[in-house]
C-alpha cells in the first residue's frame, strides 16, 4: 500500500481526551518542578531550565521547505515552499549540569524566525517564531500526566542526591544496558531519563515524541541525520571522560563544515494503534512511514560562543506551545508540560534577571 492510499485521521478537538485527575496531577508536577528550580538556582546561584538544562550547541541554520509536496503534508507552516532562518539548540535531557560521561537523552530544539501568523500562547501571538522541540528517541516512556507525574517525583528525589552518588547510578544502569545488549536483548528506557548509550550527538535521529496537530491532520517529526560527513556518526559511541565532551565534539565538527538534517513527518492513520493520549506508544511505521517535509541546513561557525551560550540559555525560551495553532502539541502529558514549560520559564527569567525575548531577525543571534 502506497502512503497516498492510507486514510489519515482527520484532526479535530475530539482527539483528545481529558484524562482523570489530570488537573490536579499537573498541579503536583509543576510543584515538583518548581521545587527543583530552586534547589538549582540554590546550588549554582543561577537558574536553569527544568529539562535539557545543558546545553552542547548553539547553531545558525536554515529550514528550507520542500517544493510540490503533496497536500497532505503541505499543512500549517509547511504549507507552501520558503526558507527561514533558524536558532537550534542541541542539550541533554535532564533538568541538571551533568558531566557527559552520564549517559541521557539528548534534545534538539529549533526556534524558526520570520514565521507570520497569530501563535497558540495569547502572551505571545504576535511573535514571528514557531518552535518544534525534538529528542533522540521515538516516544516519551512516561507517556500519560499520570506517569510523568511519578518520573518528575523521582526526579525530584534524585535531584537531592550527592552528584557522586548520581554519577554511581549512571554507571550502573550503563553497565546493565551494555550486557543487555551483549546477550541480546532491548534494555527499557530508565524512568528518571538515563537510557542512551554516550554516542556522537550530531548522528542521532530526533523524535517529537508526543503528537502534534499537523493542520488537518496529527503527526509526530523527526529530523534525521542527512548530509554526507553525519552518517559516519550516526551510532558512533564517544569517548565522554570530559565533562564538556558533547560540546567540544560539536563545535570541532562546525569549525570546517556544515552539516544537514531532513525533517520529516508521520501521520496518523488509526488511532488506536496510534494514539494521541498515551505518549509511550511508538506509532508503527509500516502503517504510516515517516515522509520528508523540509531540510535544516546548518553552516561551518563558532557553534558555542559565550555570547551564543548566554542567549540562548538564558534569554531564549524553547517551547513545543510556542506554535501556530496548526502544530500545537497534543496529549495529556503535553497538555501537563503546557503549564510547566511556562512556570519554568518565568521563574528562570525572573531569578537570572533576563527579559524573554523571541528574536524578530536571525542578527539577533550572537557569533
Amino acid at each position: 500500500m502506497t502512503t497516498n492510499q492510507l486514510n489519515y485521521v482527520p484532526y479535530s478537538d475530539a482527539v483528545e481526551v481529558k484524562q482523570p485527575n489530570e488537573d490536579e496531577q499537573t498541579r503536583q508536577v509543576v510543584d515538583s518542578m518548581a521545587r527543583v528550580n530552586r534547589l538549582m538556582f540554590e546550588k549554582h546561584r543561577h537558574a536553569i531550565r527544568d529539562a535539557h538544562a545543558k546545553s552542547h550547541g548553539i547553531l545558525r541554520g536554515e529550514l528550507q521547505i520542500y517544493d510540490n509536496l503533496p497536500q497532505l503534508l503541505a499543512q500549517g507552516l509547511f504549507k507552501t515552499p520558503a526558507t527561514y532562518p533558524v536558532i537550534i539548540r542541541l542539550s541533554t535531557a535532564p533538568g541538571a549540569i551533568m558531566p557527559d560521561g552520564q549517559p541521557t537523552f539528548r534534545g534538539m530544539a529549533i526556534k524558526v524566525i520570520g514565521v507570520e501568523g497569530p501563535k497558540f500562547l495569547p502572551d505571545q501571538a504576535d511573535a514571528l517564531t514557531q518552535d518544534f522541540l525534538l529528542v533522540n528517541h521515538p516516544i516519551i516512556p512516561t507517556g500519560t500526566v499520570e506517569t510523568y507525574l511519578q518520573q518528575q517525583l523521582k526526579l525530584e528525589k534524585q535531584a537531592g542526591l550527592p552528584e557522586e552518588l548520581q554519577e554511581v547510578q549512571s554507571k550502573l544502569i550503563t553497565g546493565v544496558h551494555k550486557l543487555l545488549d551483549v546477550v541480546g536483548l532491548e534494555p527499557e528506557p530508565n524512568d528518571l531519563g538515563i537510557g542512551k548509550a554516550n554516542t556522537h550527538i550530531l548522528g542521532e535521529t530526533f523524535f517529537s515524541m508526543a503528537a502534534l496537530r499537523y493542520g488537518e491532520y496529527i503527526a509526530k517529526l523527526s529530523a534525521v541525520p542527512l548530509s554526507e560527513a553525519l552518517q559516519p556518526l550516526r551510532g558512533q559511541e564517544i569517548d565522554a571522560r570530559n565533562d564538556s565532551a558533547l560540546r567540544d565534539l560539536v563545535v570541532s565538527f562546525f569549525v570546517n563544515q556544515g552539516a544537514e538534517y531532513e525533517l520529516r513527518a508521520q501521520l496518523c492513520t488509526d488511532l488506536i494503534s496510534m494514539p494521541v493520549e498515551d505518549g509511550s506508544v511508538e506509532w508503527p511505521q509500516d502503517e504510516s512511514p515517516y515522509q520528508p517535509i523540509g531540510k535544516l541546513v546548518i553552516p561551518a561557525q563558532n557553534a558555542y560562543s559565550p555570547a551564543r551560550r548566554v542567549y540562548a540559555d538564558d534569554v531564549l525560551t524553547f517551547n513545543p506551545f510556542h506554535c501556530l495553532p496548526d502544530h500545537r502539541p497534543l496529549g495529556s502529558i503535553m497538555r501537563a508540560r503546557q503549564l510547566a514549560y511556562e512556570t519554568s520559564s518565568q521563574y528562570r527569567h525572573q531569578m537570572n534577571a533576563q527579559p524573554r525575548v523571541e528574536p524578530r531577525s536571525i542578527d539577533e543571534l550572537p557569533d
